[in-house]
């Protein structure tokens, strides 16, 4: 039986009768599931695999504990041991001197690279092998077996175009770039491959192979060249016999499990992204999209856990930065020509948008793999990988080379603020200073800019109460009154408004950002005054800045309310003032403190609610009247970030306490 013409499987994949090939980019979890689905819309009786029997046993073994992740690692025969039942990763054999330095003679020499196979849910290869366990479809690994692993890849496009386009298109598209393999051992595998599938179609009739899109053209050539006898001198080709390329020596694979931290390099995907995959599997839900929705919702998951840290020191994170930050993350996209960002794309969009410790959660989050890290088999010693290396269980750090490489990986250094340990706060605690404090001049002029604002809209507020309306004689004045005109349209007559300019000094300002306050909340309460004529003359309470060191000097606060006097005057503590203490609220003492030092009838007030009856009664004690100014008529993210101040601790901090502060 073969592959019949109604059959899923398009002519340019078969390379034969009875064999399908697949080619897949390593790491992709688009091909991954193109690999699902080949196996569930066409009935295969085997599926070839392109690693060496060696990794039969261990890879299975692996497979079956997925979604917990692994890796089996291959010793090179030239580090192992016979006598032990361990093997030695270097091959470094001068000797040291008396002081056990090495000598210079083997001082250049590296590590022999160990092949590995990464068990990722997101590999294609894996997936076949997983698809097939769970349908009893035998399984063939077909590769030649090597010591020494050299590995074959280069720039590909984007794997998130199959989702659009034919695995079979996206072969062909491809085809023109693949270059014939540059070493005598990739050639040789690619010919025992080609030698394994012609055995096989004698034991079976449906075969698929799952293999890299940069071997499937070389596979079919020596398939055909041996069926037609043409291969040449490396092999010999008759009606009996077939003369195969040698098998090397190789040392047992052996599995290890991973640090979670260090999932990243092992992963084609995002190991957050591949969390999803795995649940998606798991609940039977839609994983086409996975890819893109993947990013969406690792924005929202960083977000909550970015306001469970911060609390309401967290800036609010809003539907329209999540969508600008969606945004940014295409065209960065883009400018690199791919169709789906890597992380170092997506972290530079979080921090470019929502700061550093927005993109400090997507880091972090990306990284995570859920609950899924532990094996079924807890006798298993654990590596922690880095960069194509990973320590072993002794301590020993040696080079890895994977036997499924993806697409070239370029690693990148972005600077983010990180989080400071708990040490860090404590010591610096300690060494603070209380007779030497002072603020921090860029957020100085970002809260006086913003007084200027509520001033301005108070005084504004002002001559609204004061305006009315007259009829058009021969100027409009201040603009013409619709509302009246249309009142009085009987009357054909224009009438135009009349505000008269508002009289008096405006210069106490009170911000209640939030009323009514917990005194337990904001257990600072201060006094400051200008350093210069720029300034106003500050009260104000907070939350306790030394609970929230950020740098060696540098306290982070939240304000609850503010009082300021412009222009500056001196004044009396007004948490230590005895004439205030009738107030029985921290609120009320910033009023009574704006009411006893202006020199002006009017307090502009900044609340969310409209001063009560009781505000009002104590600002006629003093003969003023309050104005108030709407909170939300402010953007809660201006008022947020104003809301947080930085504490110094003396003036000689301000040189350094921006590569600490650092602002959006």
């Amino acid at each position: 039986m073969t592959f019949s013409q109604t059959s899923r499987v398009p002519e340019l994949l078969r390379i034969g009768p009875q064999i399908a090939l697949l080619p897949v980019v390593h790491g992709s979890g688009q091909f991954a599931l193109t690999v699902r689905r080949w196996m569930l819309e066409e009935s295969f009786d085997c599926v070839a695999v392109p690693l060496p029997e060696s990794f039969r046993e261990a890879v299975e073994e692996s497979v079956l504990d997925l979604p917990t992740p692994s890796i089996v690692i291959q010793p090179a025969m030239s580090t192992f041991k016979p006598d032990q039942e361990s093997w030695a990763p270097t091959t470094w054999t001068g000797e040291s001197d008396d002081n056990g330095n090495e000598s210079d003679e083997d001082e250049d020499e590296e590590s022999v690279p160990l092949s590995y196979v990464p068990v990722d849910p997101c590999q294609g290869v894996i997936m076949g092998i997983r698809a097939a366990m769970g349908e009893h479809i035998p399984r063939e690994f077909i590769d030649l077996e090597t010591d020494r692993f050299l590995p074959y890849a280069t720039v590909m496009p984007d794997p998130f175009a199959v989702r659009h386009v034919s695995p079979e298109k996206f072969a062909a598209a491809v085809l023109p770039s693949i270059t014939r393999p540059p070493d005598q051992q990739t050639r040789d595998r690619m010919i025992h491959m080609a030698i394994r599938l012609i055995e096989l179609e004698k034991r079976y009739d449906k075969i698929l192979i799952v293999t890299s899109v940069l071997h499937w053209p070389w596979i079919r050539e020596a398939y055909h060249q041996l069926k037609d006898g043409t291969l040449g001198s490396n092999v010999a080709v008759s009606s009996s016999v077939i003369e195969k390329p040698q098998h090397e020596e190789v040392c047992s694979p052996i599995r290890y499990r991973i640090e979670p931290r260090t999932l990243m390099f092992l992963f084609g995907e995002l190991p957050y992204i591949t969390n999803l995959y795995e649940r998606a599997r798991a609940e039977l839900e839609d994983d086409d999209d996975l890819q893109i929705d993947g990013v969406k919702e690792l924005l929202l998951a960083a977000r909550d856990s970015y306001k469970k840290e911060l609390g309401n020191r967290a800036r609010r994170v809003t539907p329209l930065l999540l969508s600008k930050c969606l945004q940014y993350i295409r065209n960065l996209s883009l400018i690199h020509r791919r169709m789906t960002p890597d992380l170092i794309t997506i972290v530079t969009a979080a921090k470019q948008v929502l700061g550093d410790q927005f993109a400090l959660h997507v880091a972090e989050l990306a990284n995570q793999y859920g609950d899924q890290t532990q094996p079924t088999d807890v006798t298993l010693s654990s590596v922690t990988l880095g960069i194509d290396q990973a320590r072993l269980p002794d301590g020993e750090v040696v080079p890895l080379v994977s036997r499924l490489p993806g697409p070239p990986i370029s690693w990148c250094t972005l600077q983010l603020q990180r989080r400071p340990s708990d040490s860090e706060k404590d010591r610096w605690t300690y060494k603070w200073n209380p007779y030497s404090q002072c603020s921090y001049p860029p957020e100085d002029d970002l809260i006086e800019a913003f007084r200027t604002r509520v001033i301005d809209r108070a005084q504004a507020n002002i001559g609204n109460d004061l305006a009315r309306t007259e009829k058009f004689t021969t100027s409009v004045k201040d603009g013409i009154d619709i509302r009246d005109t249309l009142r009085h349209w009987y009357e054909k007559q224009i009438y135009v408004k009349v505000v008269p300019p508002s009289r008096g000094v405006l210069d106490a300002c009170v911000m209640l950002f939030d009323s009514p306050a917990d005194p337990r909340d904001y257990p600072w309460r201060t006094t400051w005054f200008a350093e210069h004529a720029t300034e106003s003359t500050l009260a104000l309470f907070a939350t306790n800045f030394e609970k929230e060191m950020i740098g060696p000097g540098i306290g982070m606060s939240v304000y609850g309310g503010a009082m300021f006097l412009y222009p500056p005057v001196t004044i009396p503590d007004v948490w230590q003032d005895t004439r205030l203490d009738y107030t029985e609220t921290l609120e009320e003492r910033l009023i009574a403190a704006a009411c006893l030092h202006s020199r002006g009838r009017e307090i502009a007030l900044l609340s969310s609610l409209p001063p009560g009856s009781g505000w009002k009664r104590l600002a006629r004690r003093h003969k003023k009247h309050l104005v108030h100014v709407p909170l939300t008529s402010f953007s809660d993210e201006q008022v947020q970030r104003l809301r947080m101040v930085h504490v110094l601790n003396g003036s000689e901090v301000r040189s350094y306490a921006e590569d600490f502060i650092r602002r959006v």
